[in-house]
Order: C-alpha cells, then structure tokens, then sequence
C-alpha cells in the first residue's frame, strides 16, 4: 500500500482509528497511481504471466495484424457487384438512346436513367411521362439489335451500361387506360375531347399527327404512347394492326425516365408537361361513363312510355 509522506516529518502521521498515512489533501499521490484509473492494480498485482502476456502481445492482448489490401479487393468487388445488380433490379436503370424519335428532348446517343423502384408500389404510368417499354411484339421485328461482346454483357447485366441485348422503346405516354384518343391529319391530338398544345416537346416543325387515326378507346391496364418527332417516330400509330390495337401493357413497362444522365453537357431531368395537368382531360373522361348511365337510366323509361303509347291507341 502506498504510504504518504508529508514535508518535515520522518514517522508517518497517526491518526484516530489507528490509520496510517491517510492523506487528506492527496497531493502526495504518486504519478502512477494518478494516472490508473480506479479500481485497476499495479503491475504486478495480477496473477502471474498477465503483464508478461500484455507486453509481449499475447493472445488477446496485442493489435491484431491487418488483413493485406490484396486479400480484401475480391471481397470489396463481390459487394461493389451485388450492390449494382441491387440497384439495376429494384431502383434505376441506364438506358441509351437509339435513334432520333424523341428529339429533341432525347437526341440519339443520350443516357436517360430510368425509375423501376415506383412500380414495385403500385405505380402505373401517367400521361406526360417519358417511359421505357419491352417490344410488346412486332413493333422492332425489321431491327436487329446489336451484338454486344462478353464484357459488354456483363456490365449490362449488372446496371453499369445501358441495355445492350434487350429490344426497348421509349416514347412519351399520351392516354392511358379509359382515355379516347383522336387525330385529324394535320390537326391536334385530341385527348378525351380536349385539344392538347404538344409545342412544349413536340421537335420544331413537326405536326401532332401527319395521318389521322381513332378515335381509339385505350383499354384499363393499356397505355397509347407517341414519339416527340413525330414524323420519323414509329409509336402507336402505326401498329394498330397488331394484337392490342396499338396499345402497349402496362406489364411491359420497365419504368419512367427521370434525367438525362450523359454527357454531362445535356444535363436535365425530364417532367410532365404542363398540359397533362389539365383537371379537363379527367372531367371530359369522367363524364363519358356519367352519359352512359344516364343513357342506360333513360332507356327503360322510354319504352315504358311507347309501351303505354301503344296500348292507349290499341284501345280507341
């Protein structure tokens, strides 16, 4: 036990109770026991071999030795990998840009990426919205994709570059399920009886609809999509021959796309324009069923009365 020793004095204090060198002041407590916290021995007082363990670097005692950099790389690429086909599956998607049917808000060679995360929730697709569909069959039967080498594969396989394999589209939804779309040659695409101003996107010079088309009721879980260069955009016009009418499943579409990502210089994300966001387009779509049911309420009426009609002239 450490002892104090107070100046001027050679026998150490004594004081009630029979305690020897209780210092009250604790100035007198020596370096190495200040700088020990409480409750820990000094050296030596633990049982034998602890402090030899300790100094050596026994086991459990000493830093464990770095595993190399070289060692960890595999492991760090294997996550890096996973998180990108994570991302690719559930979340977003790069897609390139083919050919000039969207300009100019998408010019050929562009990167768009796309979001697939809202879908997985419910989330269908709305007018206004840019989207990328799967060919729903024969709309890219005369286009041969291009054959991309292993390294490509690889990487489109896991997000890190656009599709390459894959036969995609992308155009811009004009309808969707229980809308009545309508062209005249020439004229405005007209949307459940509204006529839409398309000169917010639509490229310079381009007409709405060069030939006339519908009108065309887009069937419940269907969408009618249209290039944003009209006249060199093979969309829904010009498929109406094929099964659904032209129409494209909502099952087919991989997702909305959100921004331009590359190159750098065209740099922007992609709205709904707002036209779409006209509460005419729901009401002009709204009162089509309403007209039909009132149809439908009148109709029983109006053969009662001939009915009644007729049996009234029978009788004179």
């Amino acid at each position: 036990m450490a002892v104090g020793a107070r100046s001027g004095h050679d026998e150490p204090d004594r004081r009630a109770g029979g305690a020897f060198g209780d210092d009250t002041t604790g100035d007198d407590v020596t370096g190495d026991e200040q700088a020990r916290p409480p409750g820990e021995g000094t050296p030596g007082d633990g049982p034998p071999g602890d402090g030899d363990d300790a100094a050596a670097g026994g086991p459990g005692r000493g830093p464990r030795k770095q595993r190399s950099f070289w060692k960890e790389l595999p492991l760090l690429v294997g996550i890096a990998l996973v998180l990108a086909l994570l991302i690719k599956t559930f979340l977003v998607q790069a897609f390139s840009i083919p050919s000039d049917s969207m300009m100019n808000t998408l010019q050929r060679g562009d990167r768009v990426l796309v979001d697939k995360l809202t879908p997985w929730f419910g989330s269908e697709p709305e007018r206004g919205e840019v989207v990328v569909f799967h060919d729903p069959g024969g709309w890219l039967e005369n286009q041969a994709a291009p054959t991309p080498n292993v390294v490509q594969k690889f990487l489109s396989f896991i997000g890190l570059m656009p599709s390459a394999e894959e036969k995609d589209l992308i155009k811009r939804v004009i309808a969707v399920g229980g809308d009545t779309v309508t062209c005249k040659e020439g004229g405005k695409v007209i949307l459940n009886g509204v006529a839409l101003d398309e000169t917010a996107y639509l490229y310079p010079g381009s007409l709405p609809c060069q030939d006339s088309f519908g009108p065309i009721k887009v069937p419940e879980g269907r969408i009618w999509v249209m290039g944003d260069n009209r006249q060199n955009s093979l969309d829904s016009r010009f498929h109406q021959q094929l099964p659904g009418g032209g129409t494209v499943s909502n099952d087919e579409v991989v997702g909305r796309a959100v921004v331009i990502a590359w190159p750098v210089t065209r740099w922007a994300t992609l709205p709904v324009p707002d036209i779409f966001d006209n509460p005419a387009l729901d009401k002009a779509m709204s009162a089509a069923p309403l007209g039909a049911a009132g149809l439908a309420g009148a109709l029983p009426l109006v053969l009662w009365r001939r009915k009644k009609l007729a049996a009234r002239h029978t009788a004179e």
